[in-house]
């Protein structure tokens, strides 16, 4: 069980790091954030967009944010959640990780999967 910030933070990281191969880049990647974006020129709700946002990882004072835009774009997405890290989920995006263990890093891997299932199947990335 990791509760090291940066641990977490770095841990997290690695898996979101892969998808950066994979149709995102970075707008910021540092010690303390990460996060990805598709730079495809879409529609979303009828608004042009050059840009979505997938998911980031920050380092804040509390805890270590995992924000997660699929389940904000697919709100059934949540059922698909275990309820380890549904309970983490604070608002409609961000998930605050305070203790990571093989099985919530499990999870959040396979939210990613997922999310990039459903990028990939809207034509966001």
């Amino acid at each position: 069980m990791k509760t090291d910030f940066v641990e977490i933070f770095q841990t997290v990281r690695a898996s979101l790091q892969p998808y950066a191969t994979l149709g995102f880049s970075n707008r910021a990647n540092s010690e303390t954030t990460y996060d990805l974006w598709s730079d495809k020129n879409v529609v979303i709700e009828g608004k042009q967009r050059n840009e979505v946002f997938f998911a980031s990882v920050a380092i804040k004072k509390g805890h270590v944010g995992f924000y997660f835009m699929p389940v904000y774009a697919e709100p059934d997405m949540k059922n698909v959640f275990d309820d380890n890290l549904l309970k983490l989920l604070k608002g409609k995006s961000c998930f605050h990780i305070k203790k990571l263990d093989e099985l919530l890093m499990g999870q959040i891997e396979d939210a990613l999967a997922e999310g990039f299932r459903i990028y990939k199947e809207k034509g966001w990335v």
